[in-house]
């Protein structure tokens, strides 16, 4: 069996962790990118914004982390999103849409009634990086 390296990543180009976790972990080729908040970098909190910006900040966060690993849209394998009410769909779809581009990755969207801090989506993915 071979000896697999975990490690984390963190970047300042997304919100530090507010808890007992690490942005993503990279564990070998793996990433681990954990759940992504409307926070801004700087730690500003975007849940008086409308669904569509709070998305796009989310999704951000998630690149921004996928970067500093390394990799970039084309190496996420899953991502699961969480979204406050199902009637969000359709915006989420095409600001995620737009943010990916070309790469389709395997994708849960979960309607919830609520998340933390009261914002209306939460985004996480695993990636496939090149070997460093």
């Amino acid at each position: 069996m071979t000896d697999v390296t975990i490690r984390p990543v963190l970047t300042a180009d997304a919100p530090a962790p507010a808890g007992h976790y690490a942005q993503a972990v990279r564990a070998g080729d793996h990433l681990y990118i954990s759940g992504q908040l409307p926070i801004r970098a700087d730690g500003s909190k975007l849940d008086d914004l409308p669904f569509e910006a709070q998305a796009a900040q989310a999704i951000d966060n998630m690149l921004a982390i996928l970067t500093a690993a390394g990799g970039s849209p084309a190496n996420l394998a899953r991502v699961t999103a969480y979204i406050v009410g199902v009637d969000n769909w359709p915006r989420f779809n095409g600001i995620y849409a737009e943010k990916l581009g070309q790469a389709r990755p395997a994708r849960t969207v979960v309607p919830v009634p609520e998340l933390h801090y009261g914002f209306l989506v939460e985004i996480d993915a695993v990636a496939l990086l090149p070997r460093d």
